[in-house]
């Protein structure tokens, strides 16, 4: 792989130890898969943050550096809600792990906005044909697919390092060759808002690491393609998907049809709905909302279906902190019934979660996830119905 003068003097070791080691990292990446060189990067999303996940190895690790990111860099949701972590029922030695780890991210010059929609944020954008170094699945898809810009699904340490050099190797999604549909999926029915997440579950099994090209009777708008993209991400790999007509790609490229093609049909969906995953206990004892966190249209449909109501059981509706700060109203409307709006955080990093036993869900990865990651099983549905089934949701 070709380096410019500048960067081997990095890997000579010229700039210190720990740009030498990102530097390795990302020339050893770029061997692994045969990139011609590094190129520049707009931005970097590192995942890696949750105590629960990274433990005391990946804190040692990362207190370690030293150096200052070369790029806008944000991170990955955390284990708790930083500000309300009681509230959670989070104990205070994963609290002080988890705060350890947000400060040595922070002395990096990494901004503290722990989130899996970094697209939401106005001061971290991204637009078409960017090359980033992004590491969480469902932003990688989002990236790659609705905005058009090109990441691979980066490992918490290889998103950090391209942060610290402001570059990441050139292979994968950055190459048009590999952005191309491998499979036609044709959705035999018209979709409602939570179809989207359950649509994704069923393509990301059919699918594995190729990337789909939809063929559908409905227009997906931007959330319901985040929901869609985020569930293929965790049932199977999808990093990129097309959708005729829609997404940005489909619409500037003319594609060649996949020779594979595959029908999704209506029963497919309700079947899903109708199925626990995880051990099949009868009653859900919570739900959850925003896995991905959720944008402002979101919790505004989340505060309309709790309008008036009370929920019983354990209700988190999850985004980012700054979506919470400049949407207060909405936030309000929610918690008056009872809910919690819960920042810098997500039901399946944070240990929270693992007191519960049966969650109900409106999210394809959330309910992929939460059986392996928090031997929680999961019920999936739309909003009113989650609020129903696990938040015991009822009149005023």
């Amino acid at each position: 792989m070709y380096l410019t003068p500048e960067e081997e003097r990095i890997m000579s070791g010229e700039s210190g130890p720990t740009l030498q080691k990102a530097m390795e990292i990302l020339v050893a990446l770029g061997d692994i898969y045969e990139a011609d060189r590094l190129i520049p990067i707009k931005s970097a999303q590192i995942a890696g943050v949750s105590y629960k996940t990274m433990g005391d190895a990946g804190l040692e690790w990362i207190s370690d550096l030293d150096g200052k990111v070369q790029v806008p860099s944000i991170l990955n949701p955390a284990g708790m809600d930083l500000e309300r972590w009681q509230e959670m029922g989070v104990s205070a030695e994963f609290a002080q792990k988890q705060q350890e780890i947000i400060q040595a991210y922070s002395s990096l010059g990494i901004e503290v906005q722990c989130t899996c929609t970094p697209y939401y944020l106005q001061s971290f954008s991204a637009t078409y044909g960017d090359h980033l170094a992004w590491s969480e699945s469902s932003a990688v898809s989002y990236a790659n697919s609705v905005i058009g810009a090109r990441t691979n699904r980066e490992g918490g340490p290889s998103a950090l390092c391209a942060a610290l050099v402001g570059k990441t190797a050139n292979y994968g999604y950055h190459l048009d060759e590999n952005r191309i549909p491998e499979l036609m999926i044709s959705v035999d029915c018209e979709l409602d808002a939570s179809d989207y997440a359950v649509l994704g579950y069923i393509a990301g099994k059919a699918a594995g690491k190729r990337v789909p090209l939809f063929r559908m009777r409905s227009t997906p708008h931007r959330d319901q393609l985040k929901a869609l993209g985020a569930a293929m991400a965790a049932s199977g790999a999808v990093a990129l998907y097309h959708v005729e007509g829609v997404t940005p790609e489909s619409c500037r490229k003319d594609f060649e049809l996949p020779a594979e093609q595959l029908t999704i049909e209506r029963t497919q969906i309700d079947e899903v709905y109708e199925t626990v995953s995880g051990d099949g206990i009868t009653e859900c004892d919570s739900a959850a909302v925003g896995c991905p966190h959720c944008s402002p249209e979101e919790l505004e449909e989340v505060a309309a279906k709790l309008e008036g109501k009370v929920v019983d059981n354990n209700v988190w509706i999850f985004t980012s902190r700054e979506v919470a700060e400049f949407n207060p109203r909405l936030v309000e409307r929610i918690e008056k019934s009872g809910a919690k709006v819960l920042c810098d955080t997500c039901m399946v990093v944070s240990p929270a979660t693992d007191k519960l036993s049966h969650m109900a869900v409106n999210s394809g990865k959330a309910y992929a996830y939460l059986p392996g990651m928090c031997k929680v099983a999961a019920t999936i549905a739309n909003i009113e119905k989650c609020m129903e089934k696990g938040g015991g949701s009822h009149s005023d």
